[in-house]
């Protein structure tokens, strides 16, 4: 059946993000074992808690501090160091989202957390208004607010049920592996987004 809906990652797909230059930000602070306790692929289970808003942006900071042994951290020091990876919006993006909304039923599907959802907001702000960003989307699913992570099916099955999307009708595009292999797990079409590909090019690959 051909496609007619499509779920989107938001950091990496939609947003420009880098990963090292919140690992880069943490070491000028002082930490030493960042790169331990969190990557793209890995994370200790205090990033886990707060991306399915278990606990407050006050308890992971803090938390933070203590895991990350910069006991003397300001809380805007933290948050500056967490939001680093978070790079810009691309035009690009917001151009290709306005096209497939006019062909395709189109989601937002995004492990983020509240500190996140600020910054990013402002950096969206620059290219258009947060609410319009929205409306680019049938629904925004963000992590933190559904309670819901990837890779976890049931993740994925409450976007599913929720949207009352078929699976055959439905593709799902990530950049992380251990995403695409939890959607697979449950039955949806999901080619990952290589490492600089950009997502208008998967897209035409896939003649979407």
């Amino acid at each position: 059946m051909p496609v007619k809906n499509i779920i989107l990652d938001f950091g990496g797909v939609l947003l420009d993000i880098d990963y090292l230059l919140t690992e880069q930000a943490f070491i000028k602070l002082g930490c030493t074992n960042f790169k331990e306790i969190y990557s793209q692929a890995a994370q200790t289970n205090l990033f886990n808690k707060y991306e399915v808003g278990e606990i407050t942006e006050a308890v992971f900071f803090d938390e933070l501090k203590n895991l990350s042994g910069l006991k003397n951290i300001t809380p805007k020091e933290s948050r500056n160091a967490w939001d680093a990876m978070l790079i810009g919006f691309p035009e690009e993006n917001y151009l290709m989202l306005k096209e497939l909304k006019k062909k395709y039923r189109v989601f937002l599907l995004s492990n983020t957390n509240e500190t996140h959802i600020t910054a990013f907001e402002k950096l969206i702000e620059k290219v258009c208004p947060v609410n319009e960003f929205e409306n680019l989307f049938e629904k925004v699913y963000y992590s933190c607010r559904i309670h819901l992570r990837k890779p976890d099916a049931v993740c994925f099955l409450h976007v599913l049920n929720n949207a009352n999307l078929k699976l055959e009708e439905t593709i799902f595009i990530d950049d992380s592996i251990q995403h695409i292999e939890g959607a697979k797990k449950v039955g949806i079409t999901a080619p990952l987004l290589e490492k600089n590909v950009r997502t208008a090019a998967l897209l035409k690959q896939l003649n979407l």
